[in-house]
């Protein structure tokens, strides 16, 4: 792998950061209700499954995943759920409204639980796994090629996305005061619910 080819992959990789998808909103999710470090929380989470998942492409059991069609699924599946759970939670907190103690209640909240739904949304979409194995092929020399090239090239979204959740985590910080307006957050959870049930359909429609 060559510095231009590097540098070429780098632009790909900036344009699918910037592109919103379910790990922006479950990290803005989280730091509507978690503040900050709730936020910082989830998007930890994400950087982390990205890596797993990145590690896993790279050492070929990322290609086993997708081509074991029961085992493809089933992940994809579960991701559909799992985003389909996390937008009934923010249509119900918009429904109460009641963010006084939502905020209490969040203040509270296991740091865990914000780690686990960033992960956990991250893991459990296989699109993921195969943008990895469609993009990294196209950058890496067949022959002279190792699994830690491969390794560069995934962990340079896990790190790129990461940054990109980090300067939307400390945006939304500049202007919480405007987000904490009830009215504001009750059109915040309903835009961030139908987008995750969004993505929870698309990725149903992928079969």
């Amino acid at each position: 792998m060559t510095w231009s080819s590097y540098a070429s992959y780098l632009v790909f990789v900036i344009v699918v950061v910037l592109a919103p998808g379910p790990d922006t909103v479950v990290t803005l999710k989280n730091s509507f209700a978690g503040g900050f470090r709730g936020g910082l929380l989830a998007a930890s989470g994400i950087a982390v499954g990205n890596l797993l998942q990145g590690t896993a492409v790279a050492f070929g059991l990322g290609a086993v995943i997708v081509q074991s069609q029961p085992v493809f699924h089933t992940v994809r599946w579960l991701g559909v759920a799992y985003l389909c759970y996390l937008g009934v939670q923010a249509f119900r907190a918009a429904w109460r409204g009641d963010y006084g103690s939502l905020d209490e209640l969040g203040s509270r909240s296991s740091g865990f639980r914000r780690f686990r739904e960033g992960f956990l949304s991250n893991v459990t979409n296989p699109k993921v796994l195969a943008l990895y194995l469609s993009v990294l092929p196209q950058f890496l020399d067949p022959v002279h090629s190792t699994p830690f090239d491969a390794l560069l090239l995934a962990y340079t979204v896990a790190v790129l996305g990461g940054l990109w959740l980090l300067l939307l985590l400390l945006f939304v910080n500049r202007v919480r005061g405007w987000l904490s307006r009830r009215r504001v957050r009750r059109a915040l959870d309903t835009v961030t619910g139908t987008t995750l049930f969004g993505f929870g359909a698309a990725l149903a429609a992928e079969g």
